[in-house]
């Protein structure tokens, strides 16, 4: 799994907006998502995307509950930061805890996989050495 990210000023402050007396911040899938929101929303200009950590997550949300604070994953910064899900804390802990490793699958077109180049059949130069004979550069 990639990082998820959030939205911090140089001195520390997150960025997060009012919704319904209630402050929800906004989490990214990529600080490239952050940036494409900050491009488009004048009022993180001041913020740069920060990889959530678990000691950020307890300093944005108390474990103990009782927090006014909600953590919004932003589904398209494109089109609004309003758009999303909201995330519980137990959710990201464990996400940070167990972070899921891609599994790489081995011939699936993504990559050359180096051992079966030895079972390919080796070209016949002498098709080549013709064509060179015949005034083919």
């Amino acid at each position: 799994m990639s990082d998820i990210y959030a939205m911090q000023r140089a001195n520390g402050d997150m960025f997060a907006f009012d919704h319904h007396r209630r402050f929800r911040v906004p989490l990214f899938h990529s600080s490239r998502d952050a940036m494409i929101a900050r491009s488009r929303n004048w009022e993180m200009l001041l913020f740069k995307p920060v990889a959530l950590n678990p000691e950020l997550l307890r300093e944005l949300v108390p474990i103990s509950g009782g927090s006014d604070v909600d953590l919004w994953l932003v589904k398209d910064p494109l089109l609004s930061l309003k758009r999303g899900r909201l995330v519980e804390h137990a959710q990201l802990a464990l996400l940070m805890r167990n972070p899921i490793e891609p599994q790489i699958v081995s011939g699936n077109g993504d990559s050359l996989d180096r051992s079966r180049l030895s079972t390919l059949p080796q070209a016949d130069n002498s098709a080549t050495e013709s064509w060179e004979d015949e005034g083919g550069k």
